[in-house]
């Protein structure tokens, strides 16, 4: 399994998908899908795969898109300013390498320009320039060169992708939040099309979450379940800058949120269900499985707002250390998405029909 994940995960992280602009990246994920599977696509993007069963329906969610920024203006010398597209760090951007994917034509490399160390001077080189000022060049010295390569007002552009193996396990390059989350997907769906019970799994790779979280709340009002697991990075704590954050280690196992809230801007998170708390904590006990424990502020996932279509979803976050987040070189460790993957289908094969949801059967 963990060549596999490992092949899934970089082949992935190299596909540019930028919020609303997934296609690349869905049809990479419908290509690894066993035979006979390909999913359906609803009008927002989301690639969604079913499993039929018994007892309560259960969604399982991850998103394939990555964020980035969107092409604003075209200056009459060539560079071209954009606007943000997610947490993009700011501090992470000077000279980093960028493609931009015009629809339908070739991608264009390009840098996001960074000034001259010989003449910046004492107090500029302390300072982060503000993603209104950035520019990026892509080599020609015209408006008119630049929209020759179909480059115009809108065109997607995300960092440059790479991905890089350090050591035995551990995955570095863009976009690991989340195509980690789809190797472990893909690799849950090969386990479900093998089964032979259990409960209606719908299976979701959904798209926008970095663009406020859109695509899941629409898959999830079309398959109204029962119990939404998500899938997502948790910010590992085991370097210097994140040490009083939490005791996420990267490679220490899979890990649940006990609590999430994003405390600025969007002031939604998750408070977890205590059934599904319970499930995953037995499913890691009874197969030996380390399980970490996530409670932060400054988090958020797509399932802040998916627990409450309906009349409520019983809701957990799942997920894998990560350091490094929205930057240009994220980091994952494979041992931790085998463990995910095997703790997922573990907790699944437990969700029987008689699975208690009461909230009143739990302390």
């Amino acid at each position: 399994m963990i060549d596999r994940l490992r092949r899934d995960l970089i082949d992935l992280m190299l596909i540019p998908g930028l919020s609303g602009h997934e296609t690349r990246v869905r049809q990479g994920i419908r290509a690894r899908l066993p035979e006979g599977l390909t999913g359906t696509t609803d009008n927002l993007g989301n690639l969604i795969v079913t499993f039929a069963g018994t007892g309560p329906s259960v969604m399982l969610f991850t998103h394939m898109d990555q964020l980035g920024f969107v092409v604003r203006q075209i200056a009459d010398n060539g560079l071209i300013r954009v606007e943000r597209m997610g947490g993009v760090p700011e501090r992470a951007l000077a000279a980093q390498p960028v493609l931009l994917c015009p629809p339908g034509r070739e991608s264009v490399p390009g840098i996001i320009t960074n000034k001259s160390h010989h003449a910046t001077t004492s107090d500029e080189k302390y300072q982060v320039v503000k993603a209104p000022d950035l520019t990026i060049d892509i080599g020609h010295d015209t408006r008119t060169e630049v929209e020759a390569t179909g480059v115009g007002i809108g065109t997607p552009v995300v960092y440059h992708p790479q991905a890089s193996l350090l050591g035995q396990t551990r995955v570095t390059g863009t976009a690991v939040d989340d195509r980690a989350g789809c190797a472990v997907l893909l690799e849950v769906v090969r386990a479900l099309a093998t089964r032979t019970h259990g409960p209606t799994v719908h299976v979701v790779f959904s798209v926008q979450e970095e663009f406020n979280l859109r695509g899941a709340v629409v898959a999830a009002r079309t398959l109204q379940p029962d119990i939404a697991l998500q899938i997502d990075l948790m910010n590992a704590s085991d370097t210097p800058d994140m040490a009083d954050r939490g005791d996420m280690v990267l490679g220490g196992g899979p890990g649940i949120s006990l609590y999430s809230f994003h405390g600025r801007g969007t002031l939604n998170g998750v408070i977890p269900h205590p059934a599904l708390v319970q499930l995953f904590e037995d499913a890691a006990q009874a197969n030996s499985i380390p399980l970490q424990r996530s409670a932060q502020v400054g988090v958020l996932t797509d399932l802040s707002y998916v627990q409450t279509v309906g009349a409520g979803v019983a809701s957990l976050d799942i997920g894998f250390p990560m350091r490094y987040s929205h930057s240009a070189n994220e980091m994952c460790d494979l041992h931790d998405l085998e463990g995910l993957t095997n703790l997922t289908v573990a907790a699944l094969s437990h969700i029987t029909p008689d699975f208690i949801l009461d909230r009143d059967a739990y302390p």
